[in-house]
């Protein structure tokens, strides 16, 4: 089974395909609906290609026993169904695509009636089977992301996906430290994913600054995934270790311009290169006068540049041939000259 391309809300996401670079807002809107539309805003001006929310309700995520701030934490950072609409409305306006990631059944249930094109499966619920299963059933894209994950339990997961009937699957290397350090990003993960399981992959970056992305497109990373903030100085567990605006900008034009470096893989000169062999390559050169009907000796024949006359390659048929017409030192021997 091999890669092919799949479709994200009408962009074509694979090799060959600018990178899809989703902009993490994560939890960052702090609960504010004018701080989540301009972190929409600052999305799309960045050249991202979506931005990603989360859907839940605490109370269906987290278990009160033993873990009752973690309850309290999320249960601020809630975003009400007509907030999603909102946001979604937004995203259309400014060609941005708008994503969730749900973490529980009737979260996905809910962002599915909104016509999310694709849903992104959280690092924590790879080894969630049921939800992972009811997600799939809705045949839509799915960006799952592998943190802390062993090989055999994404294999569990792609399997059950799989079973379900959904095979537009991209795997998101993932490295759950907030933040994550550079040495520890393993991007050749990126390929062992790919070789196992024939899908595409991508990376989701937790790693300061805009270094690591850049490098794992190279790699053959099609998705990144980046968190982002309005200002990192905000209150919020997500915030310090953010991207800002300006910062995701940044990782947007590092990701087009190695798209453009790799190119397309065949050997061949650019078209500015050819001005340059002309200078930089070689000729066969008259090393002296050579009278007209006199046969050519390698001593007559200098090799110089530049590259515009024939190439070295040719010195040996050219030995041994006459000159139609006298060639004066020093120019650059032609077809034309001979016999």
């Amino acid at each position: 089974m091999t890669e092919t391309l799949i479709d994200i809300g009408g962009r074509l996401v694979g090799p060959g395909r600018p990178c899809f670079i989703v902009a993490e807002a994560g939890i960052n809107h702090n609960s504010d609906p004018a701080l989540a539309d301009r972190m929409v805003d600052a999305a799309a001006e960045s050249g991202a290609s979506a931005i990603k929310f989360q859907t839940f309700k605490a109370d269906r995520l987290v278990a009160l026993t033993n873990a009752e701030s973690q309850h309290a934490l999320l249960s601020r950072y809630e975003l009400s169904e007509d907030l999603h609409r909102r946001l979604q409305a937004r995203c259309k306006i400014r060609n941005l695509i708008f994503l969730s990631t749900p973490f529980d059944e009737s979260s996905a249930d809910f962002l599915e009636s909104l016509g999310v094109p694709a849903f992104k499966i959280a690092s924590g619920d790879l080894t969630h089977p049921g939800l992972l299963a009811h997600v799939a059933r809705k045949r839509r894209p799915m960006i799952v992301s592998t943190g802390m994950a062993t090989l055999d339990e994404v294999a569990a997961a792609v399997g059950t996906i799989r079973a379900a009937g959904n095979s537009d699957i991209v795997l998101l290397h993932c490295v759950s430290n907030y933040p994550a350090r550079p040495d520890e990003s393993n991007l050749r993960a990126m390929q062992a994913l790919q070789r196992e399981f024939g899908v595409l992959v991508g990376f989701s970056d937790h790693t300061p600054g805009v270094d690591v992305a850049p490098a794992a497109v190279s790699m053959g990373a099609c998705v990144i995934e980046k968190h982002f903030t309005l200002d990192r100085d905000l209150p919020g567990p997500d915030h310090s270790f953010s991207l800002n605006p300006a910062d995701l900008a940044e990782l947007v034009r590092r990701v087009r311009v190695v798209e453009a470096a790799l190119g397309d893989g065949q050997k061949r000169p650019t078209e500015s290169e050819r001005l340059t062999a002309r200078g930089a390559r070689k000729s066969l050169v008259a090393a002296r006068l050579i009278a007209a009907g006199s046969r050519l000796t390698r001593e007559v024949i200098a090799i110089k540049r530049p590259g515009t006359g024939l190439p070295p390659g040719r010195l040996d048929e050219v030995v041994g041939r006459r000159a139609r017409v006298d060639i004066p030192e020093g120019a650059l021997l032609t077809e034309e000259m001979f016999q």
